[in-house]
């Protein structure tokens, strides 16, 4: 496989997701898992970077990835730890998640892990919040990846993607806001950034990220599209309306499909309004990963015969 140009770096799930009849069916996710195979779908060439647990369900992923088209020379395998899980139940209030991540392969990760030379290499780096709540040393596991890929003149991409059940507010605000600060692109969702930044206004928000140095942003804002901006120019990005069942892995397959175009040689906003037409067909299937299109799906969709 050639040279990753998207190197994603996180925690792998193995999903279980509620199905109408009340049994579970098992998948997979982990926002920058789904963020991989996304990007893969639209013809990027991905990597990704974690520990895996040495069990069932990591082989899984190793079987997934490799049928999706992700290179996983930078996954390493721990016979100690197991791979993180979690179910998805709905309800009238929408989709819960419950997770069982504790001391998982993913959050045992160290700078010591990282493998330099790729990372070099790479054309964007893609993180979250996710990836450095799961543990203080996937935090720092992190911050040391942003510094390889921009000290190599590369680009990382975030997504604060805030989970409140893995660290306080105050806490996240401090890492996520200090990690978003060496970004190049910003990844953020309305709900999340509304908490992290105490703004309620979709402009004010981006204007926050821009002042963090930041020179791309897309805020995502479920069905009413996106906000992209640039130091010098914003548009509003219309929803696209579809009948959804479960925005499971949206937001995931936004960044995916975002970054993948931004590869190709798309502008923010081209990239954009791929992105957002690729989110809302991921939304007519359950779960994460089943649901993504390919790209011959989101261009037949903005350019039907």
């Amino acid at each position: 496989m050639m040279t990753p140009e998207l190197m994603c770096l996180g925690e792998p799930l193995m999903e279980f997701n509620q199905q109408p009849d009340g049994s579970y069916r098992p998948g997979h996710g982990g926002d920058t898992s789904n963020c991989a195979i996304a990007a893969a779908r639209q013809g990027a060439r991905v990597g990704y970077l974690t520990r895996l647990g040495a069990d069932v369900f990591g082989d899984g992923f190793m079987d997934l990835w490799s049928v999706e088209g992700v290179d996983t020379t930078t996954v390493r395998r721990d016979k100690k730890a197991r791979t993180g899980i979690y179910f998805v139940t709905h309800g009238a209030e929408g989709h819960v998640f419950s997770y069982y991540r504790a001391g998982s392969a993913s959050s045992l990760m160290t700078p010591d892990d990282l493998p330099v030379d790729a990372l070099r290499a790479t054309k964007i780096l893609h993180v979250s919040g996710i990836s450095q709540a799961i543990s203080q040393s996937a935090a720092d596991t992190v911050f040391a990846a942003i510094d390889v890929v921009r000290e190599a003149g590369g680009r990382v991409s975030y997504d604060p993607n805030l989970r409140l059940a893995l660290w306080p507010l105050d806490r996240a605000r401090a890492v996520i806001h200090g990690a978003m600060a060496r970004c190049d692109i910003a990844l953020p969702g309305i709900d999340d950034a509304m908490q992290l930044t105490g703004l309620n206004d979709p402009d004010r928000i981006v204007d926050f990220y821009l002042s963090l140095g930041t020179g791309i942003v897309a805020l995502t804002l479920g069905s009413d599209g996106a906000l992209v901006a640039t130091p010098d120019t914003r548009h509003r990005i219309p929803g696209r309306k579809v009948d959804a069942v479960d925005a499971t892995g949206a937001g995931d397959t936004f960044d995916g499909a975002f970054l993948a175009r931004l590869l190709a040689g798309n502008d923010p906003f081209e990239a954009a309004h791929y992105a957002n037409v690729a989110a809302a067909l991921s939304t007519q299937g359950f779960g994460a990963v089943a649901p993504m299109p390919r790209a011959a799906d989101v261009e037949g969709v903005m350019c039907p015969r």
